[in-house]
Parts: structure tokens; sequence; C-alpha cells
């Protein structure tokens, strides 16, 4: 049987409004509790471990590695596995956070004397205050919803966005009380394009070093400075002392070979220092890619030459190093 397309559509918003009534509701929850959730959080010496079964071991492992990207160390626990030997995973230095909606799920309520053994925190978020687990916790976090988005009742729906949501609140809450930076993210986000964007890149992650930089030194003839140029396509080399390999002294650049140019200058009689652009600018290797973008744009110029925190040269940025990473 075909279902009426507006009564799809009914459906679906009726879904989403009943779920967003549920998170609503949590804002009068985020209490004292909340606050002395977070602290018992922020003093483990050890890691968060998320435990749960069924529906709500989804939301656990979710909002496990939530904690994990943003600064408190977690791991999933499946509590019928921790009867079996996993239990082994959990030390004293640790905290444990269960979720249950019921608060009465049986592979959490066996592992509880083990944890009381251990002296391990407990916190819970579950559906019912009254419940088990949420009396044998130190903090119980009410996550309860007053009904499903699901038509019988039954399916877990608004309950484990309301969970979900408090596990997001508690994570993001730690976030912020660590100090956690947009710099701590990416070094745990290497691979993913959330680490890769701009305001996380740092010009040591792009530029180009060792033999890849484009260099001469300041007595070099414009001819082989030229050549230079070629062989490393960045449109520029950079100019150091000729005694000291890593001291610059300036650059030259496509815009200072069109000058030149226009001047007539022989280049196989030229040195490069008599040319070069001298008081350049430069850029540092903990600089992030954004600022580089930003002096690239505002005195128009395609490369730049890299200083370490000494002042020498180590490196060399191209603009198009600066495209392919999405900063420009």
């Amino acid at each position: 049987m075909q279902a009426n397309e507006q009564r799809l559509i009914d459906l679906g918003l009726a879904v989403l409004d009943i779920e967003a009534k549920s998170i609503s509701s949590l804002r009068k929850k985020i209490d004292q509790k909340f606050v002395t959730a977070c602290r018992i959080l922020l003093e483990c010496e050890g890691r968060v471990v998320v435990t749960g079964i069924g529906k709500s071991g989804h939301i656990a492992r979710k909002i496990s590695a939530t904690f994990s990207s943003t600064g408190t160390p977690s791991f999933f626990l499946h509590p019928a596995e921790a009867s079996h030997g996993d239990l082994g995973m959990i030390t004293k230095k640790d905290v444990v956070l269960a979720i249950s909606n019921s608060g009465e799920t049986e592979e959490i309520i066996n592992i509880l004397p083990h944890l009381k053994r251990l002296d391990a925190p407990f916190i819970t978020l579950t559906g019912f205050p009254e419940s088990t687990l949420a009396k044998m916790a130190e903090i119980n976090l009410d996550v309860s919803v007053s009904q499903e988005a699901c038509p019988l009742g039954l399916a877990p729906t608004a309950s484990t966005t309301a969970t979900l949501a408090m596990g997001d609140a508690l994570a993001i809450a730690l976030l912020e009380a660590r100090g956690f930076t947009a710099e701590d993210f990416a070094k745990s986000h290497p691979g993913g394009r959330l680490g890769k964007q701009p305001v996380l890149i740092r010009i040591e992650d792009v530029m180009h070093k060792g033999d890849k930089i484009p260099c001469v030194h300041e007595n070099t003839l414009l001819s082989e400075a030229l050549l230079e140029m070629t062989r490393k396509t960045l449109g520029m080399t950079t100019v150091v002392k000729h005694d000291a390999p890593t001291t610059l002294v300036g650059v030259f650049t496509d815009g200072d070979l069109r000058r030149t140019i226009e001047r007539n200058i022989d280049i196989h009689k030229t040195p490069i220092n008599q040319v070069m652009t001298k008081n350049c600018k430069t850029v540092s290797t903990s600089m992030l890619a954004a600022e580089a973008t930003r002096i690239m744009e505002t005195y128009k110029i395609t490369g730049l030459p890299v200083l370490d925190s000494e002042g020498k040269l180590v490196g060399a940025l191209n603009i198009h190093d600066l495209f392919r990473m999405g900063a420009m």
C-alpha cells in the first residue's frame, strides 16, 4: 500500500517536533548535578569508560568518540563482554559512564560490584531517576522524555536523541574547561577533513623543506638564480648570505623578474643581490596557514620564505600550497 505523500511529510515533521521537544526539556536538567558530573570527569586521571547495550550502546560509542576527540580520553566497553574478561580494562583511575534508559540493564548491574571494589567513580544517564542504576551512581543525569517519536512508543527515538545531546553537553563543557584548542583538535584528526581546515593548518605542515627550497647565495648571477627558480617551480627563490646558508637576505620573484627585464639588465653579469627584494615578508613555521593567506592577499604576493624561531631559513611557501589545502 502506497502512503499518502502529505502523510509521510506530516510524520517526518512530527518526529522532528517530538525529538526537538525532548532536547529542549533537558535545559532544566543542566543543574548542579551536571556540574558535579563535569568535575568528576575533569578530575579523572585515567579514561572515561562509557558503557551501554542495544541502542544505548550505539549512543555510548558515539559519546565516547566525542569525548576522545575533544580532549577527554575515553573508550567504549560492551557490558556483556565486561563480565567475560573485559572488566580488566577498567582501573581505579578511570570513571565509568553508564547509559541505560530504563536504568535496569542487567548486564550493567552485574558489573557494579566490581566497580565498587575498584572504587571507580560511577555516573549514569538514565530516563528513570528512581531506577537501580540511578540510585547506585554517584551522579545520575536525568535524560527522561515525555514520549518517544515512535508511534508505538517502543523504538528508542526521542530518548536516544536526548541522551546523545546530554553526552555532547558534557563533552563540550569539558572541552571548554580544559582549554582544548583548535590546534589540539587538529592533532587528533590528522587524516580527516576536519583536521585539515585552514584554521587548523600550520605553515610547517605545508611548506617546502630541504632540497625543495629554492635558494641561492647573494653573489649568484641572476641567470643561475633563474635556473634555480625553474627547477623548484615556486615562482621565487630565496637569497641567503654566501657564508651563512640559513641567513635570509632577500627573495627574487616572478614580479622582480618582470621589473628586471624592463630595466634591460644583463642577467649573465648581474648578481642576484642587486635586483632582489630586501626586507621581504616572511612567515614562521608555527604560524597558521590562514595568517599566511592574509599576508599574501594583503601584499599581493605569491611566495614566502619560512623562518624558524631563531630566524633561520627552513622552508618556502607558495600560494598554490594554500589553494591545495583549501586555505584560499
